[in-house]
């Protein structure tokens, strides 16, 4: 109901005046306004009252005027008349009609045919799946009426190709179906006759439940125009006398039924559809090609799945001999009796050959299966010429229901990153036996995981119609919680293994993944940190794991402590590591570009947290108070001095405690990027130099008290603190801190210049002769007489004289 607002009354009273008749005031409204009465006049009999509708329809609410209007309860919208006024309304509706959907059935032919498959090569997928579909109905029904199997008692599947005229023709000895079976499921779009039997099965009391059954969504048939012009389909059913042909033709809005009268082309039961094939893609009529197909999509379907091949068998056959050889041979040996020639030769001829197995691996009891089969079908499925590292074979009850089987492969791919590729397609989906595809890895399986390689078989999963996208819904994410989790704990295994050397090859090829892990997957962090390793300082040439470094930890030892750098050379010589290195306090090394972020996202490890050592305001646990507040004392002044020459290249100049042989090193921000990070962001390709000043964050200039170098620069800034010597030192002090904490100096040449220029001081006249001294003694060789030389007679070693 719509109203009239008192503002708007208020407006038309305005307009016409107190003595205007609400007549005038009310006669613009649209009949599709509100209806409600408005009075001719005030102060009229109340017998009398005019009606000015302003319903659709015409339609009014009577109701009597009073001797004085009351503009604030009665006029026009007043609250007393709202719900007579919507009563009459509800009475008064018209019935509504109902209408059903048309559809432009060329034109949803098109849709299906074109827009709902990406991949012309699924057709044949589709239509073995449908005869298996009625094979395992004729299956199940014969099981209550065994006179279904009376005509022939093979089940199987039968495709035969005419590569020359371009003909696929797939046979079956399934259920067939009737007259009216054709015009319901192949004359009705999207009526599945798989999913309506199904619903039989489960609405009767003796449903034995023959899960096997594929198809649901009744547009599979239609597949077949992917690649053909016309289909004709043969059917016979064991219910009827009968047999029918179905013939269609791609872009036609209509299909004919006829009676098959040709005694050659009857069959005994079943259905027999033959494609003739578009000219582009006649290639589908290859023998070869649909072999290969077979064994792509269709390999474990329950039934035997026949192609017809050409083969070949090895004869001897008589061959002529040449004119002039044969004389020569007669003139050779007239008396022996000549032997004659033969060749082999191959010859060809075409029949049957089974092309499927219809008993897949991971149907079997894992008990029953040995480690040669899981090998040999891993080889097999993935094209690999190396056995797993590791193997898992599990089915799955609950929420979801599925069957795998995961490897773990012994070496990465070559030629491409995996970390990178989300897309590996090495995880193949399985529904009902049926191969849907090897594109669903980035959804069963987190993007550091890609390198796991299996099959899944599952009769639950939310496919779309075409079988080419899984739909996000809770039942895969239930799968994928638990195929993550069998992963984890096939590594594990590998880790835990008596062969060592097994999991480092696993980490060699792999190791990078995890720790992509330990940045992308926070609910599994548990699982992936005893997956770790790493180089330390008590460790340089193996690796270790963290559970191995916390054995190895000292008793007042609180937290893990990491260097970060670009090789064990480097994190083993640094300045950080010094103090460290005395106390025996074990030091990861994290040499990988990717290991440091994988750190901080773990930030702990069995509630010990990890510290980077070339942080600022490290602790090592060993504080002593009184000590440092002397330190600081003795040296505030030295302090104060350096950090007004360096100015703004370092936040502060602090004694540290981690030094012991170098006087200096150049701490980073406790919440900045290390000297490791600062440069691989430098070295990014898109890196953001504007992020690049603010994350790099504060420097703090950590000198050693103990250093000579140090003490000489205290008195220095005491007693003489403008001293351009003392000054150049500071700042080469400070360039030489910057390089060896793994910082990279931002004027390379002025570095260069700095540390010759101290050189020429140290070296100067260390081993050159004054040039002063050097001039006065050749003016005095020139002024010294001839000598007349002595001649000497050589003596015998040991005589006496």
């Amino acid at each position: 109901m719509h109203r009239l607002s008192r503002r708007s009354v208020s407006s038309i009273l305005r307009t016409v005046g107190g003595a205007a008749r609400y007549r005038k005031a009310v006669t613009p409204i649209s009949s599709s306004s509100t209806s409600v009465p408005i009075f001719d006049s005030v102060g009229v009999d109340e017998s009398r009252s005019r009606w000015y509708s302003v319903l659709p329809g015409g339609r009014s609410v009577a109701i009597k005027s009073s001797t004085q209007v009351n503009l604030k309860d009665s006029l026009i919208l007043g609250r007393r008349y709202e719900s007579a006024a919507a009563a009459s309304d509800a009475s008064a509706t018209p019935p509504a009609e109902r209408y059903e959907y048309q559809a432009e059935v060329s034109r949803l032919m098109d849709l299906i045919v074109n827009s709902l498959y990406s991949n012309k090569e699924v057709f044949l997928r589709e239509l073995i799946s449908n005869a298996s579909d009625a094979l395992d109905k004729l299956r199940f029904l014969s099981v209550t009426d065994p006179e279904l199997l009376k005509e022939a008692a093979d089940l199987d599947i039968r495709i035969q190709t005419d590569k020359d005229n371009g003909i696929v023709t797939i046979t079956d000895t399934g259920i067939g179906m009737t007259q009216q079976e054709l015009v319901d499921c192949l004359g009705t779009i999207a009526q599945s006759g798989t999913a309506k039997f199904l619903k039989a099965l489960k609405d009767s009391k003796d449903a034995g439940g023959d899960n096997n059954l594929i198809g649901q969504f009744g547009v599979g048939f239609y597949s077949a125009f992917l690649v053909s012009d016309r289909v004709v389909v043969s059917t016979k059913s064991p219910k009827s006398d009968k047999q029918f042909v179905w013939e269609g033709e791609a872009n036609a809005s209509s299909y004919t039924i006829r009676e098959e009268t040709d005694p050659e082309k009857l069959i005994p039961r079943g259905t027999r559809l033959t494609l003739y094939l578009k000219r582009d893609d006649k290639g589908f009529a290859h023998p070869e090609k649909i072999q290969k197909l077979v064994k792509n999509y269709s390999q474990f379907v329950s039934f035997p799945i026949y192609t017809w091949q050409e083969k070949g068998y090895t004869k001897e056959v008589e061959v002529d001999e040449d004119p002039a050889e044969a004389k020569n041979d007669e003139q050779d040996d007239k008396t022996e009796q000549k032997k004659k020639k033969t060749k082999t030769v191959v010859e060809k001829y075409w029949d049957w050959e089974l092309t499927n197995e219809t008993q897949p691996i991971w149907l079997r009891n894992p008990k029953e299966v040995t480690t040669e089969e899981y090998n040999e079908f891993y080889k097999k499925t993935f094209n690999e010429y190396l056995d797993p590292l590791a193997s898992s074979h599990f089915p799955t009850e609950g929420e979801v229901e599925f069957r795998s089987i995961l490897y773990v492969p012994a070496v990465a791919p070559m030629g491409k990153d995996d970390v990178i590729n989300t897309k590996t397609k090495n995880i193949r989906l399985y529904v009902k036996r049926v191969f849907i595809s090897e594109d669903f890895d980035g959804e069963l399986f987190p993007r550091y995981l890609s390198f796991v390689k299996g099959v899944v078989d599952s009769n639950d999963l939310p496919l779309n119609v075409s079988r080419e996208i899984l739909q996000e819904s809770r039942l895969v994410r239930i799968m994928r919680k638990r195929l993550v989790r069998k992963a984890f704990d096939m590594i594990l295994g590998i880790s835990l293994s008596e062969n060592k050397d097994d999991y480092d090859k696993f980490w060699e090829n792999f190791g990078k993944h995890l720790k992509l892990g330990c940045i992308e997957d926070r609910e599994n962090h548990k699982r992936l940190a005893p997956l770790l390793r790493f180089f330390s300082s008590q460790s340089e040439n193996e690796f270790i794991s963290l559970d191995e470094y916390v054995e190895n930890m000292k008793p007042e030892q609180k937290d893990i402590y990491y260097i970060a750098a670009d090789s064990v050379t480097s994190a083993k010589n640094t300045p950080f590591l010094e103090k460290l290195s005395e106390k025996d306090l074990e030091v990861l090394f994290l040499v990988d570009p990717i290991d440091e972020i994988a750190i901080q996202n773990l930030k702990s490890y069995k509630e010990k947290n990890f510290v980077d050592i070339s942080k600022e305001n490290l602790d090592l646990g060993d504080k002593n108070e009184e000590k440092e507040k002397e330190m600081k004392q003795e040296f505030a002044q030295t302090c104060d001095w350096m950090k007004k020459r360096l100015g703004d290249k370092v936040a502060s100049v602090q004694i540290s405690n981690r030094l012991s042989s170098s006087p200096c090193v150049l701490a980073s921000g406790k919440f900045g990027w290390s000297a490791n990070m600062e440069r691989l962001m430098k070295a990014q390709a898109v890196g953001d130099n504007s992020s690049l000043e603010f994350m790099r964050g504060r420097r703090v200039f950590e000198i050693n008290p103990d250093h000579p170098i140090i003490r000489n620069l205290s008195v220095a800034s005491k007693s003489n603190p403008n001293d351009e010597d003392a000054l150049r030192a500071i700042d080469l002090l400070y360039d030489a801190a910057l390089v060896s904490s793994g910082f990279t100096p931002e004027n390379p040449t002025q570095l260069g210049g700095k540390i010759y220029e101290m050189m020429g001081m140290a070296l100067s006249g260390k081993w050159s002769t004054p040039i002063v001294e050097a001039s006065h003694a050749d003016a005095k060789l020139n002024n010294t007489e001839t000598i007349e030389a002595e001649v000497v007679e050589p003596v015998e070693a040991g005589s006496k004289k």
